[in-house]
Order: structure tokens, then sequence, then C-alpha cells
């Protein structure tokens, strides 16, 4: 028999809301015991008898996933994997780049590059070519490129984040937790910034195309390249520092709108790591 955050605190707990589980009610307590799987030790009232008792149905509920919290990440990871679990690994080079490769163990992998690292993708994860994971946001972008089904080159022909259908709704995240605080973090700091790009693999070109004080060309994979405009800070103009990214044409052919999104936002966070500033 399952047991319910109501039957714990009903049947189980002592409704005495001392507060010595850390949190403020047995109620509260017992919400996390359900859902959080948090430890029924953690209440210094009940005996261990009663523990004991309760320790097997709630792992029982637990392996079922009944009342636990959902981890958006893992359910994203798996929904993804499935989405590419029909694509033929010898076909992946041709269509997004890569190229099949065998590791330490002998095993077929397809070996792609990812900013200035490399990747090895296997049916059921993706890591580094060190063995190192990567996180499971950043397995779902990978696994949903691979599932997208896109194979065209870049045409080289530039758009913004509102140029492409269906984005209206994530122009002012994007603006908000990318561009916005790129162009705090680097203001004042081009330089940095330049040398952030390149340790990344970013390829500086020309700015003054573009009218900015630097532009950098990314490639987060083989056929999906990012260019970074930055201008910086201009008091006595009155103009604060500003960023934009740009995407190749082909963009949706490679990726969904919320793996665009999350591409931009590991972009922000790897320029952070390699300029070290916070």
């Amino acid at each position: 028999m399952a047991l319910s955050v109501v039957d714990l605190y009903r049947d189980i707990l002592p409704k005495t809301n001392c507060g010595e589980c850390g949190f403020p009610t047995c109620l509260a307590f017992a919400s996390m015991v359900v859902s959080e799987k948090l430890p029924l030790e953690r209440c210094p009232h009940l005996s261990a008898e009663t523990i004991a008792k309760c320790r097997p149905e709630l792992e029982e509920q637990y392996a079922r996933g009944k009342w636990t919290r959902r981890d958006p990440a893992k359910d994203a990871l798996e929904w993804a994997r499935r989405r590419a679990a029909s694509m033929a690994p010898e076909d992946l080079p041709g269509r997004i780049g890569g190229r099949l490769a065998v590791d330490a163990d002998g095993n077929k992998v397809l070996e792609l590059p990812y900013f200035n690292r490399l990747l090895y993708v296997y049916p059921d994860r993706v890591v580094l070519q060190n063995g190192e994971s990567l996180n499971r946001w950043e397995q779902v972008f990978i696994f949903n490129h691979i599932a997208q089904g896109g194979s065209s080159l870049p045409s080289g022909q530039w758009k913004s984040l509102d140029q492409i259908p269906n984005t209206i709704s994530k122009v002012k995240s994007m603006q908000a937790h990318v561009l916005e605080p790129l162009a705090r973090l680097f203001s004042g700091r081009g330089n940095l910034l330049a040398e952030a790009s390149a340790r990344l693999g970013g390829e500086l070109i020309d700015q003054k195309q573009f009218g900015a004080d630097l532009a950098a060309v990314f490639h987060p994979l083989p056929r999906i390249p990012l260019l970074l405009l930055f201008w910086d800070r201009e008091p006595e103009e009155g103009f604060e520092a500003r960023v934009s990214i740009l995407f190749d044409g082909t963009i949706v052919e490679h990726l969904d709108i919320e793996s665009i999104i999350f591409m931009c936002e590991r972009l922000a966070e790897l320029l952070q790591e390699e300029a070290g500033v916070f």
C-alpha cells in the first residue's frame, strides 16, 4: 500500500510541528518525503520499527515514480534519445558532420566537434572525448540535433531570432537570459570577450561590415554556425553595451526552437567560463 502525503502525515508522523526535521510543519516534511525522497529518519520522533515498516512501501512507490516530482532533464533526455534512435550512425557524418571513430574500448562512435572540443555520441549518452559526461541538457541538445533530420550546409545568410518562425515568445527570454547578461559582463571589456571567444574556437571576423566593435563566428556543431556581435558602451554618447546573436538561414533544419535557445545559453556560459569573470 502506497503512502501518500496525507497518509504519512495522518498515520505516521507525530503532528507536533516541532521543526526538528528542518521543516516548519509535519505536513511540509511529509510532502518532501513523498515527492523528494527525503529520508524518513529526519524525523527524530519516529521509532526504528516505524521507519523500517514504512521503508519498503516508500521504496516501492519511488521505484514506480508514484507522487515523486518529475525530473524534467531526465524526461527530456529519454525523449531525445528515442527521437534519435532510428538514425543510422553511418549516415550521420554525411548529414551533420563529424566522423565515425573507435573509442578506447573498441566501440564505434560518432566523433562530433562541439565548440572547441570533441564529443563521442553513443546511442544512450554523449560524452567528451576524455570520457567526461556532458550534462543532461547538453545531451538533449545533441540528440535533438541528430533527430531533427537536417543535412544542409550553412548558407552564409544570417538572421536574427525574431526572423525565425515561431520564436516570438522566445525573443524576450533570449534578451533577458543571454544577450543582456553578456553585454553587462563584457561592458568595457571587449578585449576580454575577444580573448574568450578565441579560446572557445570563435573566429574573429571583420566587424566593420556589421557596424560592431567585435564579430565572432562560433561553430557549436559542424553545420550550425553562430555569429556573435558586440557593441561596447559609449558613456559620452549615453549608450550601454549591446550583444546580438545571429543564426544561419538553415538553422531550423538542424535544431528545434528550444535547442536554439539552449545553444545560446550554453555559449554565454562557456564565454563566461573562458573569461574567468562572474
